[in-house]
């Protein structure tokens, strides 16, 4: 597929998404919408990919949905909010949601604005890293609505409810040195991309069935019952152990560099 609103490209086995709209200041329109579900398509099929890097091209990482381009067209609101089933991700979700679903780990990668949508998308991440001046709001009351793409999410699991609901009701600006502080971000950087290729790289040097398994054990079991986690823990972990990439692991472990070995392509998760 051609993207006209990102940059789609994979080099040493991390995919790079950059949204590329900088003329707009990388606002969300309907095509960037139904671009980044398709990319996230992509890449869940790629069972070589170890990593994914979010970021925005130009003077802002995101400056929220393109109000003028999307809710003007009733047709355009209807298909980015209808659902089968209400408990399922619409598109509007399935932006953010859909990266909390990817067996890899997600950076976001962002500085300037990161407003709205913006913010929104990004929550569906496993880690965000900012530049310590960005603009970061919870944006969606300014416009008389409330966040509705999948963020609440990760704002349940990383903000307390009255910070999160002060945020949202208020549509207050915060740089990314006061988001640090909150929580909402994992990290500051004054290069937030280098930084997220350093973590990404990193990363990629453990078994991607491992980095799979934690990522799916934590994201489910984080809110659910003792006994839930319990026996993920114990079910993905004899899938891990009875991986090809556990031994490859164990085996590079004991040996010199020069002796190791490549990855598998990971089990499906």
């Amino acid at each position: 597929m051609n993207y006209t609103t990102i940059n789609f490209n994979i080099k040493k086995q991390i995919a790079y998404v950059e949204l590329s709209r900088a003329e707009k200041h990388n606002a969300v329109d309907m095509t960037m919408f139904l671009e980044i579900i398709h990319v996230i398509k992509t890449i869940s099929k790629n069972k070589m990919i170890r990593a994914v890097i979010v970021s925005g091209n130009g003077e802002d990482y995101c400056s929220g949905i393109d109000i003028k381009s999307v809710f003007t067209s009733p047709k355009s609101a209807l298909r980015l909010l209808f659902k089968w089933l209400p408990w399922q991700s619409n598109k509007a979700q399935l932006v953010s949601t859909g990266w909390r679903n990817l067996p890899v780990p997600v950076i976001f990668a962002m500085h300037g604005r990161c407003w709205g949508a913006g913010m929104q998308i990004a929550f569906g991440g496993d880690f965000r890293i900012a530049t310590p001046d960005a603009s970061i709001s919870i944006m969606e009351a300014r416009w008389g609505l409330i966040p509705d793409m999948g963020g609440t999410l990760a704002l349940r699991e990383v903000l307390p409810l009255d910070v999160a609901k002060e945020l949202a009701m208020t549509a207050k600006v915060i740089t990314g040195k006061e988001a640090l502080s909150m929580g909402l971000l994992t990290k500051v950087s004054e290069n937030p991309l280098e930084t997220a290729i350093e973590l990404a790289e990193e990363i990629s040097v453990y078994s991607p069935d491992s980095v799979a398994a934690c990522k799916k054990l934590y994201n489910k079991s984080w809110w659910s019952s003792a006994g839930m986690a319990l026996a993920r823990e114990s079910i993905y972990q004899i899938k891990v152990f009875l991986s090809k990439n556990y031994k490859i692991k164990s085996y590079n472990e004991l040996h010199d560099k020069s002796e190791h070995k490549e990855f598998k392509p990971r089990k499906n998760w």
